[in-house]
């Protein structure tokens, strides 16, 4: 199974980056969309396998479209991304449903273990030989 991924972020050179990292791992981009409202339009028509979704974006932050997302799909794996990394806001994308978050600039390392580790928690990819996920 090749993982799909939704990018939502408002910057265009963010989901190019992230596009990036996403295909030089061997998973695939679903969709893309720059605020929360084509977030939850893009996540209907692609049921992607996980989104990584922006906090601060226009129109309809990442907060907001994160809960929005998960009335519309309990089980949306969605890891949210920030340039600010205030324990706060971590918290609340937690409590709110996130999987995980990763703080800007991205290291293309800690996006890809991210991902991994929540679709190998949810058994959609296999794990690690000795366990670890």
């Amino acid at each position: 199974m090749t993982p799909r991924v939704l990018l939502v972020d408002d910057l265009a050179f963010m989901r190019s980056l992230l596009t990036d990292i996403i295909k030089g791992a061997g998973m695939s981009i679903a969709g893309e969309a720059e605020n929360g409202q084509q977030a939850l339009e893009s996540y209907a028509d692609s049921i992607p396998d996980i989104v990584l979704l922006d906090i601060e974006m226009p129109v309809m932050n990442g907060l907001l479209a994160l809960r929005r997302l998960r009335r519309m799909d309990k089980d949306a794996r969605i890891i949210m991304c920030s340039a600010r990394g205030e324990q706060q806001m971590i918290l609340r994308a937690i409590q709110l449903g996130a999987r995980d978050f990763v703080v800007k600039p991205f290291k293309p390392e800690r996006v890809v273990n991210a991902i991994t580790r929540v679709l190998q928690v949810d058994g959609l990819i296999p794990g690690l030989p000795d366990g670890r996920a």
